[in-house]
């Protein structure tokens, strides 16, 4: 008798100041090997918007057939604040942190943070609304998110990046502890956002006897490595 093929749904979160298109090379390759995957754009554009929010979107976007499915929810960056509160509602999902880690449910320590970015990130230029929404400044955003990218694909992720609300980051999340799911990292070795050092030295304190995968390239791997990214999502999910 053959074995039965584990189909997943993979739920994609993206960062901050990011949005669905982001998965635009992704999605066709997990796809490819058979899996299903949906991205959907938070509300990062409103100031007031906060976790719950999010959460509230991503589970919207859910299949009606999604407690039947295998889902696995993709935080990349800042979307890593989203996951757990979506995962809570849903007993046999995994998550994965990708360019991030795992973090305290309360609002993210100031001092943590600079930990936990680049220098190149901490001092880079931003534009800032009257709402106090934030986006990185366009000459700034490809050196920092989209280096090891095409030049084509550089210069068009550049133009999508939307605004910004610090809500994510500054409040508490609605959970009172964490679910217990299983979790995995991803970590990208020449991340100039994220410090990849900082990551691996978190990832003992939250995976159980895991390691993370670590992954040659920049902050955005869905869009410099789409396929090498697919690969270790799959093999996370199905292990």
């Amino acid at each position: 008798m053959g074995h039965t093929r584990v189909v997943a749904i993979f739920v994609l979160i993206h960062g901050s100041m990011h949005g669905s298109w982001c998965w635009r090379d992704l999605v066709p390759e997990l796809e490819k090997r058979g899996h299903r995957a949906i991205g959907p754009d938070l509300p990062c554009e409103d100031s007031e918007a906060g976790l719950g929010d999010y959460a509230a979107v991503v589970e919207a976007e859910l299949p009606v057939s999604a407690a039947a499915e295998r889902l696995v929810f993709v935080g990349h960056s800042l979307g890593s604040r989203t996951v757990p509160i979506v995962a809570e509602k849903h007993a046999e999902a995994r998550m994965v942190f990708l360019c991030s880690a795992p973090t305290a449910l309360g609002p993210v320590d100031p001092e943590a943070f600079s930990g936990m970015v680049t220098p190149e990130y901490a001092n880079a230029d931003f534009d800032q609304r009257a709402d106090g929404t934030q986006r990185v400044s366009k000459s700034a955003a490809g050196p920092l998110f989209y280096h090891d990218c095409g030049e084509a694909t550089a210069a068009w992720a550049c133009d999508q990046l939307r605004w910004q609300g610090k809500k994510p980051l500054t409040e508490p999340s609605p959970l009172s502890s964490w679910p217990d799911r299983r979790m995995h990292m991803i970590v990208a070795r020449d991340d100039r956002v994220a410090r990849p050092e900082w990551l691996l030295g978190e990832a003992p304190k939250w995976l159980e006897g895991t390691s993370p995968i670590v992954l040659p390239g920049g902050h955005s791997p869905m869009l410099s490595r789409p396929a090498a990214l697919a690969e270790a999502l799959v093999g996370e999910a199905l292990d």
